[in-house]
């Protein structure tokens, strides 16, 4: 029997490649996660418990639990400066579920999306599924790792139907500023595009950079996308949310019942006790990782081996360029001979190409000794390089 067209086509992910190729290897220094190495706080385990023992194990709502939904309009106020009212919030499994909800409801095979390059691979995978024409624009060093205006004018066309954006990017840590948010805000409404706003690390955050899109109005037409995940450490329980114009919120809601009915009942009990609960659980995992960067950028430079300060997330990126070898052949090296698991940059698009990603989410030694390895490794493929090229000169 045969695949669907769509399914065939989409393409792998190249972090849960990595993934499976470490599993059930103690014994490797793991920089490749994408998830806090830090337990759900226990209040919010709490709170789960006490749903399931009430009874709280039935459906409910497509949108999702009315108390939750209400608690996330306080939220939204207070943490990204813009008001919204329940009957906008639609409940999902996970950012990931928002996100191919947004797809399933907004794209028609052949629309064409443009997507970050490098970027978050699933996006792509969810696009393909949808049997859309991938429009990349690039996200490099030139341009502050930021979306260029200009570019996007020379991709966008009739056939255009939608803008994704993710700030702070994964795998890059770059925020997109209030200025440039406004700009892009401006050029879906001049092209007639849906945003799509990814801010699943909207509270991971060490500068003042970070804006919601939806703060800066165009409501109308942007999807805002948030997630449980990272924030509280709870990336299993599978809770999240999309903020959606009133207009086509009643739709997307039925569009929960055809994917999954509603998103975990004891999870969404879990996900209120997180937003009523101590904050302090966020700012401390946050400044956890915040050291962590400090941590692994001085001990790249060390190594002479640059790295883009994040601005948000838990990743660093990590310029591999003057090793002079492909970001995958330089992490499984890497992987196989020195036992530190990092992500090839190439794995979140051609732009990554250059490239790895190494995760912020691991205890500070396995920070430093697995980066202290990189650091070496690099140091001999520059002078292997350096080497050849003297040879080739001679």
């Amino acid at each position: 029997m045969k695949l669907g067209k769509s399914l065939a086509a989409m393409p792998s992910s190249g972090i849960r490649d990595t993934f499976n190729l470490i599993v059930g290897k103690p014994d490797i220094i793991n920089l490749a996660p994408g998830e806090p190495n830090f337990p759900t706080p226990p209040h919010i385990v709490a709170a789960a418990s006490r749903a399931t023992e009430a009874g709280h194990t039935k459906y409910v709502e497509n949108s999702g639990l009315p108390e939750l939904r209400e608690q996330i309009c306080r939220k939204l106020e207070t943490d990204n400066g813009f008001s919204a009212t329940p009957d906008e919030i639609i409940v999902t499994h996970g950012a990931m579920g928002a996100l191919y909800s947004a797809f399933a409801g907004l794209v028609e095979p052949g629309d064409e999306v443009l997507l970050p390059d490098p970027s978050w691979p699933n996006f792509r995978m969810m696009a393909t599924l949808r049997s859309a024409k991938i429009r990349p624009y690039r996200i490099a060093a030139e341009n502050g790792f930021l979306p260029d205006m200009a570019e996007l004018e020379t991709l966008v066309g009739p056939a255009t139907k939608l803008l994704l954006i993710n700030t702070p990017l994964n795998p890059i840590g770059s925020v997109i500023p209030r200025q440039r948010m406004a700009e892009l805000l401006d050029f879906a409404a001049a092209h007639d595009l849906w945003l799509i706003c990814d801010e699943a690390y909207d509270a991971l955050i060490y500068s003042d950079a970070f804006v919601s899109a939806a703060a800066l109005g165009r409501r109308e037409r942007v999807i805002a996308v948030y997630s449980f995940s990272k924030t509280y450490a709870m990336t299993g329980w599978r809770i999240g949310y999309m903020v959606v114009p009133r207009e086509i919120a009643p739709v997307l809601a039925d569009l929960q019942e055809a994917m999954i009915s509603c998103a975990s009942t004891p999870g969404q009990w879990a996900a209120l006790a997180a937003l009523e609960g101590p904050q302090d659980v966020v700012a401390d995992m946050r400044d956890a990782y915040d050291a962590r960067r400090q941590l692994a950028l001085d001990t790249l430079a060390q190594h002479g081996v640059p790295a883009h300060p994040p601005d948000g997330a838990f990743y660093l990126w990590i310029d591999i360029r003057a090793a002079g070898v492909p970001s995958r052949s330089f992490a499984r090296t890497l992987l196989d001979e020195h036992k530190v698991a990092i992500v090839p940059g190439l794995d979140f698009g051609p732009g990554g190409e250059g490239y790895v990603r190494a995760s912020l989410a691991a205890p500070p030694g396995n920070i430093r000794a697995g980066l202290e390895i990189l650091g070496q490794y690099h140091a001999r493929l520059v002078a292997d390089a350096g080497a050849q090229d003297l040879e080739a000169k001679a």
